[in-house]
């Protein structure tokens, strides 16, 4: 569908029609008058675009401002109802999952077992429960956004790395859940949506590109390019456990053959029984015992950014995921201080994102595509 001539009334009006739609996406509530002076359009302008956008269903009357003498003034805000979207995080046990509004404000977070269901079952029973817990009407799901500890290779739509999907199948996975859900469906590393989330929310916002190291059970790479993220020919970038370690770090633990068995969350476990550290939450023991932890720690952790910087040479490397997040910014001081020798003055931060990265990524991709389907619901609107 094309939409009207460059300069023509038509194009005018709806160039109009999104100025004043943006500007309620942005501010939130706002007055017909308030749409015309931060538009700098005039008032019958305003109310000629109020009208049009009102009518087509996209906005509604929320209030009114009292305007001093004479009536009150309506305010307007976006229906955000019309259009939702729901992100997903699937780990080994559970699906997470969130209402994406085009607002942008955050909804409650559901949480569904996995329960040896179908994937199509999986899924839709996230959005249903994510629907349920924000209030909204599951049939105005428009799409979603699933993270998945995997990689989904956009040419054969084929899953890898997929040892905590039990059931789900390899081959053709977006085109079966698209076909049984009847909406847009995008699947997507863990990692790489977290780092999504640490360009937006985190340590990542104001640089030009960083890596974000993935430590939880399993480890990852992504690479952010300037706000886009490097996903490889395949989906599969990022890879990381995989890499050998090297001779000059076997001493580190002889039986460890690459960079999972060294700082994998089994083997960081392992590290934090023999100092007597707890592994869950943020290494909780006696400063003296958790600073000697978190020091062999980041000795190994070392290992695993070395390559990062020897190959990409990235502004900031950030160390996400349960442990990049328990050992916050002493494991990230630790690291540099065990680089600085061969390396220089290298940036290692720890994450800026405390909690639910993944599904924050989702959101983000989300609150972009429902917006854009709110503005092509502009180019709708009949003259």
């Amino acid at each position: 569908m094309t939409g009207p001539v460059r300069g023509t009334p038509g194009w005018l009006r709806e160039t109009n029609d999104r100025t004043a739609l943006s500007l309620l996406l942005q501010h939130g509530v706002l007055t017909r008058n308030r749409i015309g002076e931060l538009s700098g359009l005039s008032k019958p302008t305003a109310a000629q675009m109020v009208a049009r956008l009102e009518t087509a269903g996209l906005i509604h009357v929320v209030g009114e401002v009292s305007g001093g003498r004479g009536p009150n003034a309506a305010s307007y805000a976006v229906r955000t109802d019309r259009m939702l979207a729901v992100a997903i995080d699937i780990d080994a046990e559970a699906l997470h999952s969130t209402v994406v509004d085009a607002s942008g404000s955050e909804q409650p977070i559901a949480v569904t077992p996995l329960a040896g269901r179908s994937p199509e079952e999986d899924v839709r029973a996230a959005i249903e429960v994510a629907c349920e817990v924000a209030g909204a009407d599951p049939q105005q799901v428009r799409s979603v956004c699933i993270g998945v500890q995997g990689a989904l290779d956009p040419r054969t739509d084929e899953l890898t790395y997929i040892e905590t999907l039990p059931g789900w199948p390899k081959q053709g996975i977006g085109r079966r859940l698209r076909d049984a859900l009847g909406i847009e469906v995008r699947i997507d590393n863990d990692v790489n949506l977290a780092a999504l989330a640490e360009r937006t929310d985190g340590a990542g916002r104001d640089t030009g590109g960083f890596a974000l190291l993935w430590m939880g059970d399993g480890l990852g790479l992504s690479v952010d390019q300037g706000g886009s993220v490097h996903r490889g020919a395949s989906g599969g970038a990022g890879e990381i456990g995989y890499l050998p370690i090297p001779r000059s770090a076997a001493e580190l633990d002889p039986e460890a053959g690459d960079l999972q068995d060294l700082i994998g969350g089994p083997a960081v476990a392992r590290l934090a029984a023999r100092h007597g550290v707890s592994s869950d939450g943020a290494f909780a023991a006696d400063p003296d015992a958790r600073d000697a932890f978190l020091g062999e720690l980041a000795r190994r952790v070392a290992v695993g950014v070395v390559p990062v910087l020897a190959l990409l040479d990235p502004e900031l490397v950030v160390l996400g995921g349960p442990t990049g997040l328990a050992g916050g910014d002493r494991l990230a001081e630790l690291v540099t201080s065990e680089l600085r020798p061969a390396w220089g003055e290298r940036s290692v931060v720890a994450t800026g994102v405390d909690a639910h990265p993944v599904l924050r990524g989702a959101r983000e991709h989300l609150i972009g595509e429902v917006r854009d389907a709110l503005f092509a619901e502009v180019s709708r609107i009949a003259p």
